[in-house]
């Protein structure tokens, strides 16, 4: 088939502008989550741990734990095979406004060559935070959603089992730094996407809404809002409700390694005329046996030959007028009958042409 299956339209398909909530567009300064990092050890594995030659820092780490139990195990530490341990980097965000005693979810990655972390158990982690702190505490066993098994001919494997995830598998020790107070003089509203348009009209609805001066468009990705009230907590909860048409760029994404192509409502394109044609050549490698005949006292030669095949397909001259919706695009541009990567290196050159209205970005 000469249709580009893979050809997707994934962005604001509809022709209508439709409203959207602040909540949806933007974020709170002061309000995100902080990622935490530890370093632990899972026991209990079934063979599938690191091993001593490739993973020196797991013996290390296992002779500095039982130290701190008053087992001195560093006369024999040439002798410690740790088939059961595995050395992992545990990872987690803490949410903002998060309090002592809430528990979070973490994932646990093998730092070493252990061959799976199924059926493990972490022990008891302490997570840091940017500022070096400890904020979480983590420990439990380990859900690994793959397995591998080893045999002596092969081995199989299914998935990722060097990762896992423990769900509430952390508790949180310490507060999460406080990015806002309720009392403060104003509110930094920041867009996601940062739009000239789109930050000007949630300005003047926030400034119809709340009164005249309340807002103030700083860039083209923020906005300070006045809190005369001294609540933070009720301006920003009104904020996150009110509703605007948002403005976006149009722009064309493409990934040539998957042959995807995804294409926002505001791509049009000029007239312009487009020729599709492949050109295939196939060189075939072969040999002519030369038999000499009976009792003449020759021998047998083989000569080797070349055979090149080249086939042209029939170029398809196809003249696209000016699209105003993405639909129109869609079936016009089909029509070339292109495969995706045929039709990546179209839109490509109807760019360079100039009529192709839209920013296109290559993965």
């Amino acid at each position: 088939m000469k249709f580009f299956t893979l050809f997707c339209t994934l962005l604001c398909f509809a022709t209508f502008a439709q409203a959207e909530r602040i909540k949806d567009l933007a974020d709170i300064e002061g309000v995100r989550s902080n990622a935490l990092i530890g370093y632990g050890i899972v026991v209990g594995l079934n063979g599938t741990g690191d091993s001593s030659n490739s993973s020196p820092f797991t013996i290390s780490s296992i002779t500095a734990m039982l130290e701190r139990f008053g087992v001195n195990v560093r006369p024999d530490i040439s002798k410690m095979k740790p088939k059961n341990i595995a050395a992992v980097m545990v990872t987690s965000e803490l949410p903002a406004f998060a309090r002592p005693g809430q528990q979070l979810d973490i994932t646990i990655s093998s730092m070493g060559d252990s061959k799976s972390l199924r059926g493990g158990t972490l022990l008891i982690t302490p997570l840091l935070g940017g500022d070096g702190q400890a904020y979480a505490v983590a420990q439990g066993g380990l859900s690994v959603g793959g397995f591998a098994i080893t045999g002596t001919a092969g081995n199989t494997v299914k998935n990722h089992p060097t990762v896992g995830k423990i769900p509430n598998g952390a508790r949180v020790e310490r507060a999460a730094p406080r990015g806002i107070q309720n009392g403060q003089a104003k509110v930094t509203v920041m867009l996601r996407n940062p739009d000239f348009t789109t930050v000007q009209r949630m300005k003047n609805v926030i400034n119809t809404q709340m009164g005249v001066g309340t807002a103030r468009a700083v860039d083209a990705g923020t906005i300070e809002v006045l809190n005369p009230q001294g609540d933070a907590i009720a301006l920003i909860a009104q904020l996150e409700q009110l509703d605007l048409i948002t403005d976006r760029p149009a722009i064309v994404v493409v990934d040539e390694r998957t042959g995807t192509i995804v294409m926002g409502q505001g791509v049009t394109i000029e007239t312009v005329a487009v020729a599709h044609g492949n050109i295939s050549v196939n060189v075939v490698e072969g040999a002519d046996i030369s038999q000499p005949y009976a009792f003449s006292g020759g021998t047998t030669t083989s000569t080797p030959t070349t055979e090149v095949q080249i086939q042209e397909d029939q170029a398809q001259l196809v003249v696209l007028p000016r699209q105003v919706t993405l639909s129109s695009l869609v079936s016009a541009l089909n029509s070339v009958g292109a495969t995706p990567s045929d039709l990546i290196a179209v839109l490509q050159a109807i760019k360079s042409a100039g009529a192709l209205h839209a920013e296109l970005r290559v993965m």
